[in-house]
């Protein structure tokens, strides 16, 4: 008892004499903050009505002064306020101190702030110059000081009373681990005399329960280190500090990223060459310089037609090509198996039930089918490719909600981590879909489930809620399901920084030159740009019939500006997309012949894949760019455009409805579905000064900055690296407790 008594006491005095030597840096903290606060609130009087009393003074307007005088004087802090003309005041208020004099005031050029005694209370006196009439004087201002010794005995007390409450559950704290320590020990001794007394040769327990303490220490110091590196790499996220961030956290750790697409493709050209691509796709784009920065194996359908020429016998193959980082391994499909899966159950199934675009989902049992015997086939080159039993795998989109499940009955210690690349619809339309409890069960075998937007989470947890039994945790946003836990987590999704596709871009005036010439525009036109895939989703026809709205309600603008959009065929085999792709030309076609003329065409429809260069020479050389996506879990597009203005000039507008908007606020925010609005944020972006884009401009370029890729990733996978320390110490607390017993 005297050894607990003892460590409580200890740490009540270390806490007392921590308390006394806080509490006066504490106060005179609170004060030299709240001189400060009034410093400013005097700065912004003067700022307020600098101009006003310059007037008053120079017709000599007293009435007026004094009236205006009086009524800045009525604010609660505010003692009082004159003008001192040299040596003289004019104009006090009815609070002034008989006391005050303006020869302090009138020592300085400048402004100047000074503390003196009134009474039983200190005041502020600041002195700001004020010329009127050509004549030099100062206008005064006087705040009341007592409040501030008021909040610094407050702060006082509140601190005192907090400090004493951590004492006192310090040396509560002591005690307890003295008594721990107490207890055991003198188990340890009983059982060593026991030992003694029976000649029993066995070790006692405390030996193995020792090692096993420091074990849970080591990891709990690995986990501040991880919760340091994470702070420390929170606001300048680059491939050095991702690198440098994975080798301090996972080291040794294998990583493996599993996608549909795949970064690059080998395709056999007409004359029987081997040529590369490397696919316009925002998942690529953003994973692809992540996969890079850490090393691994991505594992991905090989869709090329020369694909299976440049594979080893194991189906992999180095990439990049020119300086391999990685392993590529490359999943064969039938034709059948991608109709079914790819074309079927994940683009006319999954992705209008996720988007809400008004494209009825068409669900076919058969297509389930190939789409789940697809997920068996990429988890069982999963587990081929994994060399440990515990690899950290990022899976990622719609085509693999069943892959996380397979993937943790086949590896049970593998830390998985999904990204869901598009949105997650609310609870009532997922509903409709039939394989709706199958696929969150796939997706709940996941260690970490991602979204792009906390909205995405929150219609995923009331999914789950609605139609699976399982244990919400809404605090910590987790399920418990089948004995494990998922964490439900926002990851918004972004672009490298600074992007590849800038290296070698020329400067924006010559970019819009080539552009113009080019497209054979006027050297003066004016520039809209827009760049999907030819997609139902991103709003492609909404943007046209905004044009034809712009020009029909501003015909100023006809001849004078362009839309550029440029459209990627995709997903030709299906109805609704070769139907969009029918319509845009159809739309383009009318809206032109009704606004065309003498070479003009308000619209140019561009149909074909862009690479990144000419790309980003586009959004250099465009006035605004437009995204109207109906639906969209980010579009990158958005940042991409914001990435390629380095001149901060442009304007970006921007559909409430993708995710993006939430991170890009300072982007012309629409609704898409509005085609009059959407015209009239155009009208305003063309005719928006220089200075409001550049503040609009260089807001955006800091937050895509900040928030690239680099963090994305880092962010997923030292979660990833915490969940795993955390789990190895629920694996020593419960080895711990095996051994508990043989102790008794």
């Amino acid at each position: 008892m005297r050894i607990i008594v003892r460590f409580g006491g200890i740490a009540m005095l270390v806490a007392a004499i921590v308390i006394l030597a806080v509490l006066p840096f504490a106060t005179s903290f609170v004060e030299q903050w709240t001189r400060r606060d009034v410093e400013l609130r005097s700065r912004l009087v003067f700022n307020s009505v600098r101009d006003q009393v310059s007037g008053l003074l120079a017709r000599n307007d007293a009435q007026q002064a004094g009236i205006l005088f009086e009524r800045i004087a009525s604010d609660e802090r505010v003692l009082a306020i004159g003008y001192c003309d040299g040596q003289e005041l004019r104009f006090p208020t009815s609070n002034m101190p008989p006391s005050f004099s303006c020869a302090e005031a009138s020592r300085s050029d400048s402004e100047s702030f000074s503390v003196v005694r009134n009474q039983d209370h200190n005041v502020l006196v600041s002195s700001f110059p004020l010329n009127a009439g050509g004549r030099p004087g100062h206008l005064v201002v006087l705040h009341d000081l007592s409040y501030a010794d008021q909040r610094g005995g407050e702060a006082r007390n509140y601190l005192f009373l907090a400090l004493a409450g951590v004492a006192f559950g310090a040396a509560a704290l002591a005690a307890m681990i003295a008594a721990i320590i107490m207890r055991r020990w003198l188990s340890s001794i009983r059982q060593a005399l026991e030992s003694a007394r029976t000649g029993n040769a066995n070790p006692p327990v405390e030996e193995n329960i020792i090692p096993l303490g420091q074990e849970i220490r080591d990891v709990l110091q690995e986990l501040e280190a991880s919760r340091r590196t994470i702070d420390a790499a929170h606001t300048d996220w680059s491939p050095e500090t991702l690198r440098a961030a994975l080798s301090n956290e996972l080291s040794g750790s294998e990583v493996i990223v599993v996608s549909n697409r795949e970064p690059y493709i080998h395709n056999r050209t007409n004359g029987g060459e081997i040529s590369l691509q490397i696919p316009a796709s925002g998942l690529v784009s953003a994973l692809e310089p992540v996969v890079r920065a850490c090393g691994g194996t991505w594992v991905a359908h090989g869709s090329g037609t020369a694909d299976r020429d440049t594979v080893d016998a194991n189906d992999r193959v180095p990439v990049p090509p020119n300086h391999p980082s990685y392993t590529l391994r490359r999943v064969w499909l039938s034709e059948e198996e991608q109709d079914g899966y790819y074309y079927g159950a994940a683009n006319e199934g999954l992705w209008p039930l996720c988007h809400i675009a008004f494209v009825r989902p068409i669900f076919r049992e058969t297509d389930w089918q190939f789409y789940r015997s697809v997920n068996e086939k990429f988890a069982d080159a999963i587990v081929a490719e994994a060399k440990r039993e515990d690899p950290i795998i990022l899976v990622q989109d719609y085509h693999f909600a069943l892959l996380p499940r397979m993937i943790r009955d086949r590896l049970p210690r593998a830390t998985i981590v999904t990204f869901w690349h598009i949105p997650w619809p609310n609870a009532e339309t997922f509903g409709i879909c039939p394989w709706r409890e199958e696929i969150i069960d796939g997706l709940l075998g996941s260690s970490i489930l991602g979204f792009h937007t906390q909205a995405h989470c929150n219609n995923f947890l009331d999914s789950v809620d609605s139609y699976v039994e399982s244990r919400i945790d809404r605090e910590k946003d987790s399920v418990f399901f089948g004995g494990e836990e998922t964490l439900i987590r926002p990851y918004p999704i972004s672009i490298e920084w600074p992007p590849t596709a800038m290296e070698g871009q020329r400067p924006v005036e010559e970019c819009r030159r080539i552009v113009r010439e080019r497209l054979g525009l006027s050297p003066d036109m004016r520039i809209g740009v827009g760049i999907e895939r030819f997609d139902y989703t991103k709003g492609i026809l909404d943007r046209m019939q905004a044009i034809d709205a712009l020009i029909g309600e501003h015909p100023e603008w006809r001849g004078n500006f362009t839309f550029v959009q440029v459209a990627a065929p995709t997903r030709s085999k299906l109805a609704n997309y070769r139907l969009l792709q029918e319509e845009a030309e159809a739309l383009a076609r009318d809206i032109n012949e009704k606004y065309g003329g003498d070479g003009y065409e308000p619209i140019r429809l561009l149909i074909r894949h862009h690479e990144p260069d000419e790309v980003f020479e586009l959004f250099r050389a465009a006035d605004l760019c437009i995204v109207s996506s109906l639906h969209d879990g980010m579009n990158l597009v958005a940042k991409e455009f914001v990435a390629a203005r380095d001149d901060e000039q442009g304007v970006l507008i921007l559909s409430a409805f993708a995710g993006a908007s939430r991170e890009l606020s300072e982007a012309l925010i629409v609704n898409p579905y509005n085609a009059h609005a959407m015209g009239e944020a155009i009208n305003r972006a063309l005719t928006m000064p220089q200075n409001e884009q550049r503040e609009r401009m260089r807001l955006m370029r800091d937050q895509v900055k900040e928030r690239n890729v680099y963090r994305w990733a880092g962010q997923m996978l030292l979660a990833a690296s915490r969940l795993r320390k955390q789990q190895r110490i629920r694996r020593l607390i419960a080895r711990g407790r095996r051994l508990a017993p043989a102790n008794a």
